[in-house]
């Protein structure tokens, strides 16, 4: 099992020069797209929102996405457990989404 900030490690971005996940704009929607397919969007958007990061793409989400869902939900004390809940439940309702696609065959 890893531990709260062991996801960091398995991020698609850990390799990204920091200075493009901190963008304003238009630039948000190529820094969002760095997060599409990523094994541990879940736990940085949850880390983001725990933490109440005000700047930056996480997760996926911008700064702005991040405050407006704060605003919605501000009963929510924990985002991690949440959203693990969720994605738990999301598994369990559709178990192929879990799974990886199948690799296709080269013709």
């Amino acid at each position: 099992m890893h531990g709260e900030s062991d996801w960091s490690e398995r991020a698609i971005c850990r390799t990204t020069d920091p200075d493009e996940l901190f963008v304003e704009g238009a630039q948000q929607n190529r820094a969002k797209a760095t997060c599409v397919g990523c094994p541990v969007r879940t736990e940085c958007l949850a880390y983001a929102l725990d933490h109440r990061i005000e700047f930056g793409v996480w997760g996926g989400m911008t700064e702005r996405e991040r405050r407006a869902l704060l605003r919605r939900r501000p009963t929510v004390s924990s985002w991690r457990r949440l959203l693990d809940t969720a994605r738990a439940e999301h598994g369990k309702a559709h178990p192929r989404a879990a799974e990886p696609a199948p690799a296709s065959a080269a013709g």
